[in-house]
């Protein structure tokens, strides 16, 4: 049966992963077992892929990043160099927590950018299109749209689906890109 995908040479995809058609996986990548990737994704350099994750379509995931089991990506999710995902919240050589009942699952919603070098805490879930920004240290839920930076971070303004911060007049916003969105306080919800 013909490959509808591409594998680097030096790059490892274990019996049983799947990986959907158009996806790209470059250099010196170990995909597990069990582990799901869906359509026209983007593997950059030196990328794991551990047992039970799930990636979906159209997944940009740049050099140095390592995805634990756990970890849900939704469609069209960018991932920077270098960022980090956690699973285990206690972590010890001494007393090994390494089982599935041990790890905290992670969500990472349909169309989210992280920045490089951002950590993800597991147990924790990032909006639809929200925007995380480099060497963010993200600690708790995240809401839709929102732009998040710093350590720990903390929701700094909103952004548009096309990702373009959005400039608020009582309540409400028009991007560049012609989408609008209301402003609810602690949310927004496009129109």
């Amino acid at each position: 049966m013909e490959k509808n995908y591409f594998v680097h040479e030096s790059s490892y995809a274990d019996e049983g992963c799947e990986i959907g058609e158009g996806t790209k996986i470059w250099h010196f990548c170990h995909i597990s077992s069990t582990s799901k990737i869906g359509k026209k994704c983007s593997l950059g350099q030196n990328v794991f892929v551990a047992p039970e994750v799930v990636i979906g379509n159209n997944v940009k995931i740049q050099n140095n990043v390592s995805f634990y089991t756990g970890v849900v990506i939704e469609d069209d999710v960018f991932c920077g160099p270098s960022m980090v995902f956690t699973n285990v919240l206690t972590p010890r050589s001494a007393f090994p927590r390494n089982s599935r009942e041990d790890y905290h699952d992670t969500l990472i919603k349909k169309g989210a950018s992280i920045g490089a070098n951002a950590t993800i805490v597991c147990g924790n879930t990032i909006g639809s299109h929200a925007s995380i920004g480099a060497g963010a240290v993200v600690t708790k839920d995240i809401p839709d749209f929102a732009l998040c930076y710093g350590n720990p971070a903390r929701v700094k303004g909103w952004v548009c689906e096309c990702g373009i911060k959005l400039d608020f007049k009582e309540n409400h916003a028009k991007c560049v890109c012609d989408r609008e969105y209301n402003n609810l306080g602690d949310k927004v919800e496009k129109l």
